[in-house]
C-alpha cells in the first residue's frame, strides 16, 4: 500500500553539474517508478492470497514486517538512530497500531473474498481520507470530494452486494481495512511535519510486526514447519517484505520527487487495476459485468478524489 510521500517538486536539485545520479535521470525514469510499484502491490494480493494458506492472517502481518523493519534498519540504521526522540517514537507507535489493524483486517477479508475484489475494495481508502482528515483536522473535503464519495460508494455495492443486497464476511472486512489505511494516511499526514519518514517508516514496521506476532500468537494456530519452510513460501514471504513493503515504498518516494503530484496520484491509482488483471490471469478470478462495472466506479471516484481535486481547493479550513 502507498505511503504518503515528502518528496516536494521545488527542492530538487538542477539537473547538471554536481548533481547526482538520480537527479541526471530523465522524467519519464521517475514516471516508470511510479508505475512499478502499484504493479508490485497489485500482484502482492494474489501473492498474500496464496500465503494465508500457510500462515494466519496476523502471523503473515508480524513475519512479513518485521523483516521489512530490519531492511529498514539495515539501510538506513544511521538515519533512523540520529533521529530517534520521544516524538518520533510515539508517532511511530500509534502509526503501527493502526497500519497493523489494517493490514490484519485485509487479510481476514482476503481469506473470504478474491484478491481482485480485495484490491479495489481496499484502494476505497483513497475517498475516505479527506473525511478523515475533516475530523483529524477541521480542513473540509470540498464537493469533489463528495461526489467521488457517492460514485466510490455505488461501485462498492455493484462489487460487493449479492442479490439479496447482503455483503459477504470478506469483502465487509476490507472495507474494514480501508477505512483503516485511510486513517493511517491522515494521521500520517499530521505527524509527518518534523520527523523522520525513514525513522517513521521503520518504527511504524516495528510495531505492525510485533503486534502480528503476539496477535497471531494469541488467536491463530502455529504454522506447520511443513508449509512455511518450503521455497515456494519463502519466495512469498520475500516478495511481501521486500519488494511490496520495502522496495515498492522506495520506488513511490523516489518517483514523486520529479512527478506532479496530480500525475503521480493518477499513477498510484494504478494498483487496483493491476490487481484484478493479475488476479485474472494467475488466480483465476472470473468477475462479472456488474463487478467490472464497479471497478470502473470505484476507479473514477478514486481518480476525482486524488487528481481532480487537487487542482481545486482540494483542503478548506473551516471558519473558527
Amino acid at each position: 500500500m502507498p505511503e504518503e510521500s515528502t518528496g516536494n517538486l521545488a527542492n530538487r536539485p538542477e539537473r547538471g553539474q554536481g548533481a547526482s545520479r538520480l537527479d541526471r535521470l530523465p522524467d519519464w525514469a521517475f514516471k516508470l517508478m511510479l508505475l512499478a510499484a502499484p504493479l508490485i502491490w497489485g500482484a502482492s494480493f494474489v501473492v498474500m492470497k496464496y500465503s494465508l494458506d500457510a500462515m494466519g492472517p496476523a502471523t503473515l502481518v508480524g513475519v512479513r514486517f518485521l523483516v521489512s523493519a530490519a531492511l529498514m534498519l539495515l539501510f538506513f540504521f544511521r538515519k533512523i538512530r540520529a533521529n530517534l526522540n520521544r516524538r518520533t517514537v510515539g508517532a511511530g507507535i500509534a502509526l503501527g497500531a493502526v497500519f497493523f489493524t489494517a493490514y490484519w483486517t485485509q487479510n481476514i477479508g482476503l481469506v473470504a473474498t478474491t484478491p481482485g475484489k480485495n484490491a479495489f475494495l481496499t484502494a476505497a481508502y483513497v475517498v475516505m481520507v479527506p473525511f478523515l482528515f475533516w475530523i483529524l483536522s477541521s480542513r473540509r473535503p470540498n464537493v469533489l470530494h463528495v461526489l467521488a464519495a457517492v460514485v466510490c460508494l455505488v461501485g462498492i455495492g455493484l462489487v460487493s452486494l449479492d442479490e439479496a443486497l447482503t455483503m459477504g464476511f470478506g469483502d465487509a472486512m476490507t472495507l474494514v481495512c480501508a477505512f483503516f489505511f485511510a486513517l493511517h494516511i491522515s494521521l500520517l499526514s499530521k505527524f509527518a511535519s518534523g520527523n523522520d519518514v525513514f525513522t517513521m517508516s521503520f518504527l511504524q514496521f516495528l510495531v505492525c510486526g510485533v503486534l502480528g506476532v503476539l496477535f497471531g500468537l494469541a488467536t491463530e494456530p502455529l504454522p506447520e514447519l511443513s508449509a512455511v519452510l518450503v521455497p515456494s513460501f519463502l519466495v512469498q514471504m520475500a516478495y511481501l517484505a521486500l519488494g511490496s513493503s520495502f522496495a515498492a515504498s522506495l520506488l513511490q518516494n523516489v518517483g514523486q520527487t520529479r512527478v506532479n503530484p496530480s500525475q503521480a496520484a493518477l499513477i498510484l491509482s494504478l494498483e487496483g487495476v493491476f490487481g484484478v488483471l493479475i488476479s485474472i490471469l494467475i488466480y483465476g478470478e472470473r468477475p462479472t459485468a456488474q463487478m467490472f462495472a464497479g471497478f470502473a466506479l470505484i476507479f473514477l471516484a478514486i481518480v476525482k478524489s486524488e487528481v481532480l481535486a487537487e487542482r481545486g481547493k482540494t483542503w478548506e479550513k473551516e471558519p473558527t
